[in-house]
């Protein structure tokens, strides 16, 4: 059965609920539990449905996104590269200089505290505050 189409006027924790109802399989299972685990490590989180039809947790900034696909559930932190993973929870986008993701796969288990800890590192990363630029060589401090 094809996705229903969003329209704008719905909030986004709808259209998240409808698109893990739209997948009824594990995907929509797997989708839902990283939903509430994102919940449970960041409850002022706020959700968002961005790019046509990706749901995104953000607070602060985006702290990941969650799309489907036919074999895997992905969750990409934006600024994963610059979290620490000790679990080595990301095993996609590897290359990048900023991005970060994790496949799950059908059958595939995650460490739920260790993923947690994964989006306490990102909310506490979009908090703290960027390093104060230096001036450039050409300009003046005023």
């Amino acid at each position: 059965m094809p996705p229903k189409p969003a329209t704008a006027t719905q909030p986004a924790s709808t259209l998240i609920d409808q698109r893990i109802a739209d997948l009824a399989d594990w995907r929509g299972a797997v989708l839902a539990r990283m939903r509430a685990l994102i919940h449970e490590a960041a409850p002022d989180v706020v959700e968002e449905w961005k790019w046509m039809g990706t749901p995104v947790w953000s607070l602060g900034g985006i702290l990941c996104t969650g799309e489907s696909y036919k074999a895997a559930v992905k969750l990409t932190f934006l600024k994963g590269a610059s979290l620490p993973d000790p679990a080595r929870l990301f095993n996609a986008s590897l290359d990048g200089n900023a991005r970060r993701a994790i496949d799950i796969h059908e059958g595939d288990t995650l460490d739920a505290d260790a993923f947690k800890a994964l989006i306490r590192a990102a909310v506490e990363l979009n908090a703290a505050k960027p390093a104060g630029k230096k001036p450039s060589a050409g300009s003046k401090a005023k």
